[in-house]
């Protein structure tokens, strides 16, 4: 296991890592990409963890992940079934148990401030805090890929499933954005990565 997670982990995050699944009777999956979700958890039928972390993710974002999922099984077994998914419990372990990994020898220095920072008040999804997806990009791998918050006013964007948007109003965080097949408007997170269309 400790050699499969050093294709996926800082190397100084490896034997942390590995720990937390071994203590937490964690089954490891690396699945294919899933555009919806980085990782998640679950409880199977015959009472095991399993946790899925997808493979395509960068080496912080992945460490990130991995311990987000254990968090949520830390906090079900503390706190009981009945606490909500991202609840103060949740909020709780999964800081505690970031604390050991934020430093330099795991984490470049210029992710660490945006992780402290991110780190006061966790969000359900590290896709959500827009400042953290944005320094976290710039560990992935080049693509053609833009955010929304980049896109000029108006412009047409096609998005995973090769739906077409135009581009509207930020409304407080997010912007209102047109799907031209349909006329229907929806809200959508300035990190979104999106293809921009080119006239």
């Amino acid at each position: 296991m400790q050699e499969v997670l050093r294709k996926y982990l800082p190397e100084r995050a490896v034997e942390p890592c590995f720990e937390l699944i071994r203590v937490n009777h964690v089954h490891l999956k690396i699945v294919n990409e899933r555009v919806t979700r980085h990782g998640d958890y679950r409880t199977m039928p015959d009472g095991s963890h399993q946790i899925t972390v997808n493979a395509n993710l960068n080496k912080y974002r992945f460490l990130i992940t991995l311990v987000h999922e254990i968090a949520h099984l830390v906090a079900f077994t503390k706190y009981g079934r009945s606490i909500k998914p991202h609840g103060v419990e949740w909020k709780k372990t999964f800081q505690k148990m970031m604390l050991p990994f934020i430093r330099p020898e795991i984490f470049p220095s210029s992710l660490l401030p945006v992780l402290a920072n991110h780190f006061r008040n966790p969000r359900a999804s590290s896709d959500t805090d827009a400042h953290l997806s944005v320094a976290l990009k710039e560990f992935d791998p080049q693509n053609d890929k833009n955010y929304i918050f980049e896109l000029p006013y108006g412009s047409l964007f096609r998005i995973y499933n090769g739906r077409v948007f135009k581009k509207g109003n930020k409304r407080v965080k997010r912007y209102e954005c047109v799907e031209v097949k349909s006329g229907k408007t929806y809200l959508f997170q300035p990190n979104a990565e999106v293809e921009l269309l080119r006239d």
